[in-house]
């Protein structure tokens, strides 16, 4: 029986977990390593940012849903991957053994690498965890309380642009519905070369879309800005510039996890090959925000390349799929070049956002406004979540 660990309890990580199981069965002991035991349904945390939605909303038991499925949990963080021996060490000490790995961490947000960045030792609100997304929740509701200035947007390093264009738009929204947007400015800053560039130079007209938006909902943009350091109030910024705020949720630098960083390149990322296997390590894959992707091109401020929960889930399949061949001697699947699909909330309304490959030139590429793009989030959430609540990774 082949021993497979998954680190992460993520969207790839739990597609990865059940899909090996679907494929092997009783042939694969697979157990899920993760220091958190909730699934958080990621894409939903503005909304619970808004008072839209509440944790229980978007949230799953991972003993729940593994259990059923003969999966193995441990409630754990990883704390080593020994390669040369084929064994996980837990924060608990812990040495869990394997044939093969596979990596879903996702990222270690580096507030440190920003002085005064981030919401636990800093002065700035996050949007990319459940505990952090409820605490920016009870700001928001001060701001509410005691209009100021919002700044909004993404530092220098950033691998995830989607999460604070939503907020944008949504705290928009929001207040023109309170009819209090005349109270409150809001200002977008963000490392990105121009609006709308998401790390892949950009989705179709995405460019002209975003500035467009921006410039009908009176948000101001500052593009091409890395921040020096954050005091109470105050955003400075490595140009000299000062930017006041009482609110201020900037997505922070994004990095390997310390676990798995010494695989990967000087950032942490694990680089690998069409089927997410490390180049040295032929039983290790990686997948979603914890692989490498070297961006288009060279950016002003250094940016990352997204990895979305859409892209998490097809590398996820490709791997399992990989691994499952290598259990049973068959030919390993073919991986096609990595796409992706977004639906960004903007409110009132929302945009699809599609591009084939993820990375330019391209085949196809286009965003589109359309209040039916709204109602197609909603209910990929609710889709979503049953999936992962029955383990039925082999869905679409």
């Amino acid at each position: 029986m082949a021993k497979i660990v998954v680190l992460g309890g993520s969207f790839g990580g739990l597609t990865a977990a059940f899909e090996i199981k679907r494929l092997l069965g009783k042939q694969a002991d697979v157990t899920v390593v993760s220091d958190d035991d909730r699934f958080v349904f990621l894409p939903s945390l503005p909304w619970l940012i808004m008072g839209w939605r509440k944790p229980e909303d978007i949230t799953l038991k991972v003993i729940e849903i593994l259990k059923p499925k003969g999966i193995d949990f441990v409630h754990e963080a990883a704390k080593q991957v020994d390669a040369d021996s084929s064994k996980v060490i837990t924060s608990k000490g812990k040495e869990l053994p394997y044939d093969f790995l596979v990596i879903s961490t996702g990222p270690h947000l580096a507030f440190d690498e920003i002085p005064g960045l981030g919401p636990d030792k800093g002065y700035t609100a996050c949007t990319f965890t459940l505990d952090h997304a409820v605490k920016t929740g009870a700001t928001w509701k001060s701001v509410l309380e005691n209009p100021g200035p919002i700044v909004l947007g993404s530092s220098q390093m950033v691998s995830c642009f989607g999460p604070s264009y939503e907020l944008a738009f949504e705290i928009d929204s929001e207040l023109r519905r309170r009819k209090m947007r005349h109270k409150i400015p809001i200002l977008y800053l963000t490392s990105e070369p121009y609006l709308g560039h998401m790390g892949v130079g950009g989705l179709g007209a995405s460019k002209t879309f975003m500035e467009h938006e921006f410039a009908e909902r009176d948000i101001k943009p500052l593009v091409s800005q890395a921040i020096q350091e954050v005091a109470p109030g105050e955003i400075r910024l490595k140009d000299g510039n000062k930017i006041p705020f009482k609110l201020a949720m900037i997505a922070p630098p994004f990095k390997g996890v310390p676990a798995v960083a010494p695989l990967g390149n000087p950032r942490g990322f694990i680089p690998v090959d069409k089927n997410y296997r490390h180049p040295k390590h032929k039983n290790i894959f990686a997948i979603g925000v914890a692989m490498a992707i070297a961006p288009p091109e060279a950016t002003p401020v250094p940016t990352g390349v997204p990895k979305t929960g859409f892209m998490t889930v097809k590398m996820a399949k490709i791997a399992a799929a990989t691994i499952a061949s290598d259990v049973t001697g068959k030919t390993p699947p073919v991986a096609d070049d990595l796409g992706v699909v977004c639906l960004m909330d903007m409110g009132n309304t929302a945009a699809l956002m599609k591009a084939y490959p993820v990375l330019p030139p391209r085949q196809s590429s286009y965003t589109k406004k359309a209040v039916w793009a709204r109602w197609m989030k909603v209910g990929f959430e609710k889709y979503f979540l049953y999936k992962m609540k029955h383990g039925s990774s082999n869905w679409p």
